[in-house]
This record gives structure tokens, C-alpha cells and sequence, in this order.
């Protein structure tokens, strides 16, 4: 895999697997969005890159928890909204 994921400029990981990226999967010049949700049996929230190995290494990387979460969430809330304008309620 890291064959393709380093030469990618802009790398999204959705995988699915907690640290399934790391510090060989990714290069200098990259943007790395993390977009994975994962558990570890502490209970503590992890993404799909290990961070820690991955940081030092990339140009820019987004934190699990504290990245993109937030944008989804906005994103969620706005086709919520839209969903009620086209079905008529109002406030």
C-alpha cells in the first residue's frame, strides 16, 4: 500500500482500522486527513493514522478526535436543515 497512498498529495483515510497508516505510508509533501472513527479497548478514540508516527513525517495532518468531526457535524446540520426547509416545516 504505501506504494500509492505516498505519492497521493492529499491522502483521506477512511479505513476503518485504527493506525492502519503510518510513518512508511506517507511522505513530506502530504496533506493527511483522517477521517476514521476507532475504539481501543481503554475506550480512548484513535483514527485510522497513527498519528504519532505519521505527524512528524507529513506537511499537515488533521487530529483524531479534534479534526475533522466538527466539519462533518456542521455538514450533518445543514442537510438536516435543508431536509425540513423542502418538506415544509417552518420554525
Amino acid at each position: 500500500m504505501p506504494e500509492v497512498t505516498r505519492r497521493a498529495e492529499l491522502l483521506i483515510v477512511a479505513a476503518g482500522r485504527a493506525g492502519v497508516i503510518g510513518a512508511d505510508d506517507v511522505s513530506s509533501r502530504q496533506t493527511v486527513l483522517d477521517v476514521g472513527i476507532n475504539f481501543t479497548a481503554e475506550g480512548k478514540m484513535v483514527g485510522d493514522v497513527n498519528f504519532e508516527a505519521a505527524e512528524p513525517v507529513v506537511g499537515a495532518i488533521t487530529p483524531v478526535p479534534g479534526g475533522v468531526g466538527t466539519v462533518t457535524t456542521s455538514v450533518l446540520m445543514a442537510h438536516v436543515l435543508e431536509a425540513a426547509e423542502r418538506a415544509g416545516v417552518r420554525a
